[in-house]
Parts: C-alpha cells; structure tokens; sequence
C-alpha cells in the first residue's frame, strides 16, 4: 500500500511527538519503508533522545532531528523555517501530540476536580498544538498528494459519551476534531490533493495510558508498534475524498 494516496515520489514525512510511544513507533516504521526518502523528527528534546540517537545510527540522513516545543510558536516558526531550507513539501505529517495526566493536566472524574490550569494545560497541548504545527507547516503541504494527520480519541466524540469523566481530555479532543475538520474545508480549496484525518490509535501501552491500563480489557491494549502500523494503514486507505474525518485504529468511522 502507497504510504498516502496519490503519492508516486519518496515522502517527505514529520513525525511530531517523535522522542517516545507511538512517536518513535511511527518513526521506527516510516525508516523502514522503501518509499520513505526522510523522517523528520520533532519533540521538545529530540536532539537529546536517546532512542532517536539510536535511530539515526542505524538510518543515517534520512532521519532529522528537531527540538520544537509546539506549544509555543515561536518555536514552531524556526521549525518551519528550518525544513523549508532543506525540503519544499512535505508528503505526510502525523502530530502524536497528546497528554492526560501530566504538565498539569488531570483526568477529572466529578466537576469539582477542574481547575483552571488543568484545563488550559490540557487545551494547549491536544488542541491547540497539532493545529498550530499545521498552520505553521502549511506552506509546505500546498502542493501534490499531502496528508495531514493528527491522533484523537474516541473518548472525544461527544456522540460516544456514555460514562461522563475526564472532563479536559475529552473536551481538548473534541476540540481538535473540530478544529482539523474546519482546517480540512480550507486545505481543499488550497490543495484539491490533500486530506486531513483524525485517528483514534487504540488504548497503547505508553506512558499516557499507564495508571488506567488496569481497566483495558485483555487484547485491547496495543504495543506502540502496532498502534504505528495501524495509524499508517488508515492514513493509506484514505485520500482526499475523507478528508475531515474521524478514524479509529481498526478503519472503521468515529461517529463526531
């Protein structure tokens, strides 16, 4: 399967979140592939990670390294303006941005558990990151077959709510869907070719998930790599014609 629809060229493609979980996973993978000419690696410390170093070890050039803290968008400005020196479009880019339960961020379970810095905290990385690195990176997704991904959450689907909770985390994701499918209407009059996505990765055994993976039912808790290989089948199968919809990690539609 071609890496995104359309795509007849080695791709260009960022990773964002790339120093752990499935960030690296996906990384790991796309160096892997014939049809993957670079990685570019952005985290807030990937010049420093000693898995990334690991990877550029056995892979060379075609995995660059990048500190960014996409929070912040001065930092994703230079980021930006660093690709743009060395590459003209970009083919693919997966944002793995996320937290739940760190930097502030809570998974509240009553309304008297929010806090106003739990909320902003968690809105500033899982919404307004992955939206932010897409407006910054959009001079380079103007041209040819470009795919811009982003990982969501099925708990972020206001129509899939049935047990209340998690209070941010819910509401930053549904917040992003929102978001990159409003993003979607304007990349296509842009880019007829390009097609942006949200993808819920399945419950993984990362960092994120760890004091709750107790609860997962068994089987329904993935390695990174896995959940890396499943994100890349859904964003192969799917081209501009889905572009603004919400995917889980089996292919199959997440009602908004």
């Amino acid at each position: 399967m071609r890496l995104i629809p359309g795509l007849n060229s080695d791709a260009q493609v960022l990773i964002a979140g790339a120093s752990r979980g499935i960030g690296l996973a996906l990384c790991t993978a796309l160096l892997e592939r014939d049809d993957v000419a670079q990685v570019w690696a952005v985290a807030r410390q990937a010049s420093t990670s000693v898995e990334l170093e690991k990877l550029a070890e056995r892979h060379g050039h075609r995995l660059e390294r990048l500190d960014c803290d996409a929070r912040d968008e001065q930092s994703l400005e230079a980021l930006a303006r660093e690709i743009h020196q060395e590459c003209n479009h970009l083919h693919l880019v997966i944002s793995t941005l996320g937290i739940l339960h760190q930097d502030g961020a809570k998974a509240e379970k009553a309304l008297s558990q929010l806090t106003l810095t739990g909320l902003q905290a968690t809105f500033a990385t899982n919404a307004f990151a992955p939206i932010l690195l897409l407006k910054h990176l959009l001079p380079l997704l103007r041209k040819h077959p470009a795919t811009f991904a982003a990982l969501s959450a099925r708990v972020g689907s206001i129509g899939d709510n049935r047990l209340g909770g998690w209070y941010s985390y819910r509401a930053s994701k549904a917040a992003l869907n929102q978001l990159l499918h409003t993003a979607s209407i304007e990349l296509k009059r842009l880019n007829p070719a390009s097609t942006v996505l949200t993808i819920h990765p399945g419950t993984t055994d990362t960092e994120l998930s760890q004091p709750f993976q107790a609860n997962v039912p068994e089987g329904q808790l993935f390695e990174p790599a896995f959940s890396a290989d499943r994100i890349l089948e859904v964003v192969g199968a799917h081209g501009p014609d889905d572009s603004g919809s919400f995917w889980a990690w089996d292919n199959r539609p997440i009602v908004w």
